[in-house]
């Protein structure tokens, strides 16, 4: 019985964990800061007044810090990957492991901080529900499809 000795896991992990870093560093870049549609705390702490915003451009701060640790664990996996004989090197398998990591940052983050602990919404006001429910369709989305392009190359 011959044995496969290639493995796409550690490429797979980089992707998701890259994924997760780059999808989170979009999230804070584009909604927090460009489009300034919310903050970290935004819901629970409106930034109304200049102590709530430090408070709230604090928590941004952490956050990032948080997605740049993912994408320094990202490229630590990939760096780690590219230097085993037994990992194939297939675009396709790291594009869908970050799609993965990007649609479960979206998804998880969307859960969590948008309807459980209502921390902050995507756009509030007029049609907030429908803002939320469409990043968490994002997530769902980008899952399928890292799910689509990892799992015709698994052996």
């Amino acid at each position: 019985m011959a044995m496969n000795s290639q493995h796409d896991g550690p490429l797979i992990a980089a992707g998701i964990a890259l994924g997760v870093g780059l999808g989170g560093f979009v999230d804070g870049i584009l909604l927090h800061q460009l489009l300034q549609w919310h903050n970290m705390l935004s819901a629970r702490l409106p930034p109304d007044n200049l102590v709530a915003m430090k408070i709230n451009m604090m928590w941004d701060g952490l956050f990032h810090v948080l997605t740049w640790l993912m994408t320094v664990v990202g490229l630590a996996l990939l760096w780690r990957a590219g230097g085993r004989e037994d990992v194939p090197w297939r675009g396709r398998t790291l594009l869908g492991g970050l799609a993965l990591g990007w649609g479960l940052f979206n998804f998880v983050e969307g859960l969590i901080d948008h309807q459980i602990l209502d921390l902050h919404h995507v756009h509030p006001g007029a049609y907030e529900l429908a803002w939320d429910l469409g990043f968490l369709g994002s997530g769902l989305l980008g899952i399928a499809l890292g799910i689509a392009l990892v799992c015709p190359t698994r052996r």
